[in-house]
């Protein structure tokens, strides 16, 4: 079976799907009869579908959307690196609809699923046998994408085709219900269609299994805790293990392992995809001390450190509490360890690192299904595995004492700074309280902050057909 790591090796070569152009409304893909007459053959969808994964390095890349919204936004995260004004805007809650990042996350979303769209629709019209399996990946990637966006902007137009300029103009703001929908429908055509992990065409690609974990956290975040629990149990005590060891998850010679769900493949060096997520992450002013030129991003906040319990051994496997300078001064800046890469090659002034990021794994399986049936021992199974009494167990922490605050708990600590915290913070109502009595202090922090605004640029281009013409606050 083939890894996904090595195919992504050829997405340079996939001209024709190298840009979508810069802007929402360039929906379609720069077309020219050689585009046209390239998804004739299995091998060539293959190829196109290269670079439709290509996207995820985008999207969860080490400084992009998934970073800025899920950890950047939450309590556990802060940034040393002002980024001509765009990065502090998300660390400090007070994001306006002209932020630069804003509009190119919504830009590179929609480049995303025209790529998969345009497949999808080249697919539909192909006679490769078994040509469902290639539909079912791309239905969940744009499944993927678009509950990522309308958890972070709610509702937004709704593009299942590759359209035209004129037709894109005609595009108004779906309802959160209608995206909804569509990812449901998507999802459920993957369960229908996808091998399990075990009988994938390529290491990296979505499963079975990754559909129902995706499904069960789309019913979990609209408040379907039942149809929830039902479609989690699928995969529960079958094809997906919790990893021996937590230090196993990041060891990288042990990527793609039995808790696995779906994982972002990278493959380390400077000539091909590497990934960044150590080089940006340790601090900005270590000049060598540990990474060349350290980015100063999603450095770990006091709250995340003191959320972990005495004796959790999660805590040191995640964070490093502080580094020495070259002047044999002691930093207290505390920086992620899950990316660790201290023998990736240098490419410019970044190692090129051979990190994977894992987007599902089995652990968030067990704590959603605590969170979606109210039954403590699935999460209890995560603490196990790091040798930590179970709830309702004797040194269960007291401050803990309902299941949602010790769910709510575990997931902080267990998934720490792999952009689910203000997702899961915002899913269960607790977003505005936490924030307001974090170490951020945001007492203007509320319902308002939960979304991100429509980019203005977006909405002037064509502000009849936005309505609301923007999210409330903005």
């Amino acid at each position: 079976m083939k890894s996904l790591k090595y195919i992504l090796l050829t997405a340079a070569a996939s001209v024709l799907l190298s840009s979508c152009g810069n802007d929402f409304l360039d929906l379609t893909p720069h077309s020219n009869a050689n585009e046209e007459d390239f998804y004739r053959t299995e091998e060539e969808i293959q190829t196109a579908m290269v670079a439709a994964y290509s996207t995820l390095h985008t999207i969860y890349g080490s400084l992009n959307v998934m970073y800025f919204f899920g950890a950047l936004t939450s309590d556990d995260a802060y940034t040393t690196d002002e980024g001509a004004g765009n990065y502090k805007p998300f660390e400090n809650s007070q994001v306006q609809a002209n932020n630069g990042e804003v509009h190119a996350a919504w830009n590179q979303f929609y480049e995303a699923i025209t790529r998969m769209n345009k497949i999808l629709e080249k697919l539909d019209k192909s006679d490769i046998a078994g040509k469902e399996v290639y539909q079912a990946e791309m239905k969940f990637l744009r499944a993927l994408y678009y509950f990522n966006m309308v958890q972070i902007w709610g509702g937004v137009p709704l593009v299942t085709k590759t359209m035209s300029i004129s037709e894109a103009y005609q595009m108004g703001r779906a309802s959160v219900e209608s995206i909804y929908g569509m990812i449901m429908q998507d999802l459920e055509f993957c369960i229908h269609h996808l091998p399990v992990k075990g009988q994938v065409r390529a290491v990296g690609v979505p499963s079975k299994g990754a559909a129902y974990a995706l499904l069960g956290k789309v019913y979990l975040t609209k408040g379907d805790k039942e149809k929830a629990a039902q479609t989690l149990l699928n995969i529960y005590n079958k094809e997906y293990e919790l990893a021996d060891t937590y230090e196993d998850l990041w060891d990288m010679d042990k990527k793609n392992g039995k808790e696995s769900i779906f994982e972002i493949q990278y493959l380390g060096g400077v000539e091909n995809p590497y990934s960044t997520y150590w080089a940006l992450y340790t601090p900005a002013n270590n000049l060598g001390m540990i990474t060349l030129q350290g980015g100063g991003h999603n450095q770990v906040s006091d709250d995340l450190w003191n959320a972990y319990e005495p004796g959790d051994p999660r805590r040191d496997i995640s964070i490093q509490d502080g580094w020495t300078t070259s002047a044999g001064e002691f930093d207290p800046t505390r920086f992620p360890l899950k990316w660790v890469d201290r023998n990736a090659p240098v490419s410019g002034k970044r190692e090129a690192g051979n990190n994977n990021f894992i987007v599902l794994r089995y652990a968030d399986v067990l704590l959603m299904l605590t969170e979606a049936t109210g039954d403590p021992k699935y999460m209890n199974e995560v603490r196990n595995r790091v040798g930590l009494p179970g709830y309702g167990e004797t040194g269960y922490p007291a401050q803990y004492n309902t299941v949602e605050l010790a769910v709510e708990h575990e997931r902080h600590v267990e998934l720490a700074m792999e952009f689910h915290r203000f997702f899961d913070l915002k899913r269960t109502g607790r977003a505005v309280e936490v924030m307001r009595n974090s170490w951020k202090n945001l007492q203007s922090f509320d319902e308002h902050n939960l979304v991100w605004p429509i980019p203005e640029t977006v909405i002037d281009q064509n502000p009849e057909l936005w309505a609301p013409l923007q999210n409330p606050g903005y």
